[in-house]
């Protein structure tokens, strides 16, 4: 009986003491991933900047409409391009992290921007929400395209790996600018992606502490986590989509990307990576994968005749 006794005691404190772990770690490691910037990359890389790579760079500061400052890079050719390709990057990292992207799409005759999302990289921001804001962030950048009649700007595309894949299925659901999309390693919704996450960083699958965690992250970046599900926005995409994953991504799982290709639109394409992970897709797939990405958007982005739609 007191053994029994003893036992529930040990897993109220327990629960009681993982509660309040939940109440304020959770919302840190959700609302404010670490920032990746040119310290972090120069371990591995000498292509800090587009022009380390040999491009043409002009720095670019994009404003939200909550008055936040994004730094990006614009890479475009000054006699024409088949087309503009926006890059955005996963959760913690930066635009750093498509300098290597950016080479190989500007070979082939594409403009290519890249900045850093909200709360990453060199811009401003308190709060990442994984697509609930970023979304009109990304619009923003759209319009600053728009404005650039020095330029040939062409149809305009959208490359999204991890977070920034979910941010560009959810800006392409609400902005019929984007003509096309490739999403790779994105998440179905936020909140099972936290289910996963609370469950390899503290071993505790209970939802209730995920809520817990919601609730309380909701409150201080002013969003609604349920509105951030890219299985939701997808069935509004009505562009060209490829979706892509990693076979061996542990931290984002597989089927969530075979979730969303079940509700996207066609046309739709499904590309499996064999041997990859979450973040080694473009190494892993190498030039065979390179080229699947350029051929896409130099079909989805190519001039349509004067009546197209």
């Amino acid at each position: 009986m007191f053994i029994l006794y003893d036992l529930l005691i040990i897993s109220i404190l327990f629960l009681f003491n993982a509660t309040l772990v939940i109440l304020v770690a959770g919302p840190i490691i959700l609302l404010k991933p670490r920032r990746r910037k040119a310290d972090w990359y120069a371990r591995f890389t000498q292509f800090l900047e587009p022009r380390d790579a040999g491009l043409p760079q002009e720095n670019v500061t994009i404003e939200t409409f909550d008055g936040l400052k994004l730094h990006g890079w614009f890479v475009a050719h000054a006699d024409g391009a088949k087309g503009t390709v926006v890059f955005l990057h996963g959760v913690g990292d930066c635009k750093i992290g498509g300098v290597s992207f950016a080479r190989a799409l500007f070979a082939k005759g594409f403009n290519v921007f890249l900045y850093d999302s909200r709360q990453h990289g060199e811009s401003e921001g308190d709060f990442c929400t994984y697509g609930f804001f970023e979304k009109y962030d990304l619009a923003a950048v759209l319009t600053y395209l728009e404005t650039r009649t020095d330029l040939a700007i062409g149809r305009i595309g959208v490359y999204g790996t991890s977070m920034g894949a979910a941010v560009a299925i959810q800006g392409a659901a609400l902005d019929k600018r984007i003509r096309s999309v490739v999403s790779e390693g994105s998440f179905a919704d936020l909140k099972t992606i936290f289910v996963d996450y609370q469950k390899r960083i503290i071993k505790l699958p209970w939802h209730f502490l995920r809520n817990v965690a919601l609730v309380q992250s909701q409150r201080m970046a002013n969003f609604k986590a349920r509105l951030v599900a890219p299985i939701n926005d997808i069935r509004r995409v009505r562009v060209p989509i490829m979706i892509v994953h990693g076979t061996q991504d542990s931290l984002i799982k597989p089927d969530y990307s075979q979730r969303l290709f079940e509700a996207a639109n066609e046309p739709k394409t499904l590309h499996s990576v064999e041997g990859a992970e979450h973040s080694n897709v473009w190494d892993v797939g190498g030039a065979t994968y390179e080229r699947h990405i350029i051929r896409f958007f130099e079909q989805t982005l190519a001039a349509q005749p004067p009546n197209t739609p």
